[in-house]
């Protein structure tokens, strides 16, 4: 079971009415949130954890996982309000206003943390859920309890739009959880953004040294690579006409992870010596799964027999 931890929220995306006005329609949401449906989706055994409402938007949260095979046994229900996020687009690329204080997933604390079962064999975090506390700091408590025995995975997304004011605090959450992941994924960007500029797999293996055995770097409309101390594998995009890009780079965490997981390496012990072809599959399934995901609008995440 592959255990998804973080943001779950409502996206407000542009649309039209019936009578041609500008308006906004409500879809389930969340970096960390779209990657659990991604996974299930493609038929990994995917389980959720987050703060979640019971109001009726986190109703709907509950009932867009279920749909796509997700467990949500390990959702911290509450009756704090769920979060929300106006998504403004341009030429496909998405910006946020996010209206997040005092929410079910903003406020989730360490005593809402789940008892773990043998079967969860790998957390995910990432996403704004590493932003604001008290949610930031009990994802990390949770990745710092759980990575001596199980697979950890993290993917920071990072918006310095949202993060402005916080830089220090936020790049050493990162920097800390990072060194105790065993796989990260950054964009380019977000890799440049960590570590200044440079040739990605120079700055790949900087992040290594510091504890990981595994990077993913998502090189946009070229495609993706992964690179370890001794590896560098590149798989080109597939090409599609884009609708935007929300949920891509969630997507293709999903994918790779349940490449990995299908492979049988989703251990610490067999992750410290992949083979080229491991990666390469990793690396296929997320960037076909992503193109699917860019192909039409919002974060809709392919199922596997859409591949």
């Amino acid at each position: 079971m592959i255990l998804s931890c973080g943001e779950a929220l409502i996206d407000m995306l542009p649309r039209l009415s019936t009578q041609g006005e500008a308006a906004f329609a409500p879809y389930a949401g969340g970096a960390v949130f779209n990657t659990a449906i991604a996974l299930g989706r493609l038929g990994a055994p995917s389980a959720f954890f987050s703060g979640v409402s019971t109001d009726m938007l986190g109703d709907l949260l509950a009932d867009t996982l279920a749909a796509s095979h997700v467990d949500t046994r390990y959702m911290a229900r509450c009756d704090r309000p769920t979060t929300v996020a106006f998504v403004k687009l341009v030429n496909g690329q998405a910006t946020y206003a996010f209206y997040d204080e005092m929410t079910a997933g903003r406020m989730l604390s360490v005593d809402q943390l789940p008892d773990l079962p043998p079967d969860v064999d790998a957390l995910f975090f990432g996403g704004i859920s590493l932003v604001n506390d008290p949610a930031a700091s009990t994802y990390e408590a949770l990745q710092a309890r759980e990575c001596a025995t199980r697979v950890t995975m993290i993917d920071p997304n990072i918006r310095p739009g949202f993060i402005a004011g916080k830089e220090g605090e936020y790049r050493s959450r990162i920097e800390r959880m990072m060194g105790r992941a065993d796989i990260v994924k950054l964009s380019d960007e977000d890799l440049h953004w960590m570590e200044g500029p440079g040739d990605v797999v120079t700055l790949a293996r900087k992040i290594i040294a510091a504890g990981p055995k595994l990077v993913f770097i998502t090189e946009g409309a070229s495609g993706a690579r992964a690179v370890t101390a001794t590896q560098d594998c590149f798989v080109a995009a597939t090409k599609v006409t884009v609708a935007d890009t929300v949920g891509a780079g969630d997507t293709f965490n999903a994918g790779a992870l349940a490449a990995l997981h299908d492979a049988g390496v989703l251990t610490k012990h067999a992750l410290s010596a992949l083979s080229d072809q491991v990666l390469d599959a990793a690396l296929s399934l997320g960037t076909r799964a992503a193109a699917v995901t860019v192909s039409r609008p919002g974060a809709n995440p392919p199922w596997a027999h859409e591949l």
